[in-house]
């Protein structure tokens, strides 16, 4: 089984913000065969991450473990070096983090895409849109209950960038940020399941949850909602102490034949469709 590593005090990085990462982190002992990552939260939630980190392991021998971050915050543990790799989707986070020397190049992985959810009432008459600047616009307008993760995540990055393409800045009462936003998609979807109003996930969050929800998807398919997730590894010219060597062994392996398949084929058995697509040059002709 996946080896989930547990860190107090990155831990407590992923859940607060209010210090930079690479001042609190402090060194952690890594084993020879083993590797340390930081991943957006989504994915591990969603099995995918113990999935691939399984398959690699029984192949090579090699662990890898991870820690599950909101992407801004995971990207901030990178820049401590004490993760050798980092599992992120948020683009000009992610271009900065390489930019500044933290990490070595983008890889892409996979993606898959976010929804606009709401109850079935729908008072902000969304339902059917194709345009999803044009729900939060309606959304905005009716002054609709939503609730935001509010917290620097990849997810909320993608709610901003739609924010801002339709011209709005959400705020007021109508507009809640979730307390407990940092822990996840699950949490989020959950209490704003409670609370009957609207929000921006993505689907493989409602597709692990469906049955248990009273939220709709009302706006989904369109391509501002499209969700890529990509591998970087850390830097070694500037973090000598991470494992370079064996993470572009589970680079090779994520992004070959066998690890797309497994993330194409992920899902289908016990919802009917993929939670994820592959996405490296393998898995776009898989």
């Amino acid at each position: 089984m996946a080896a989930l590593f547990s860190l107090v005090l990155l831990v407590a990085v992923a859940g607060c913000g209010s210090q930079p990462a690479q001042e609190e982190a402090k060194p952690v002992e890594k084993a020879a065969g083993e590797i340390l990552m930081a991943s957006t939260i989504g994915p591990i939630d969603a099995g995918i991450v113990a999935a691939l980190e399984d398959a690699f392991a029984e192949k090579t021998g090699i662990l890898v473990r991870h820690v599950g971050a909101g992407t801004g915050e995971a990207l901030k543990i990178g820049q401590s070096g004490n993760v050798d790799l980092v599992m992120v989707h948020a683009k000009a986070l992610e271009e900065k983090f390489v930019a500044e020397g933290y990490g070595t190049k983008r890889i892409d992985l996979m993606y898959n895409d976010f929804v606009i959810m709401g109850p079935a009432e729908d008072p902000a008459q969304i339902k059917g849109l194709k345009s999803a600047t044009e729900a939060l616009q309606k959304i905005a307008q009716t002054q609709a209950h939503f609730v935001t993760r509010g917290d620097n995540s990849g997810t909320h990055v993608k709610e901003k960038e739609i924010w801002q393409a339709a011209g709005i800045t959400p705020e007021g009462n109508w507009y809640e940020k979730f307390a407990r936003g940092a822990e996840g998609n699950v949490p989020t979807l959950k209490y704003t399941d409670e609370k009957n109003a609207y929000t921006l996930i993505d689907r493989a969050t409602y597709l692990t949850l469906k049955n248990d929800l009273k939220l709709q998807v009302l706006v989904e398919k369109d391509e501002n909602l499209l969700n890529y997730i990509t591998l970087i590894p850390v830097n070694p010219e500037k973090f000598p102490g991470v494992k370079h060597d064996l993470v572009m062994q589970f680079v090779d392996f994520a992004t070959g034949k066998e690890g797309q398949t497994i993330i194409k084929e992920f899902g289908v058995d016990k919802y009917g469709e993929p939670l994820f697509f592959p996405n490296s040059e393998v898995g776009k002709n898989l």
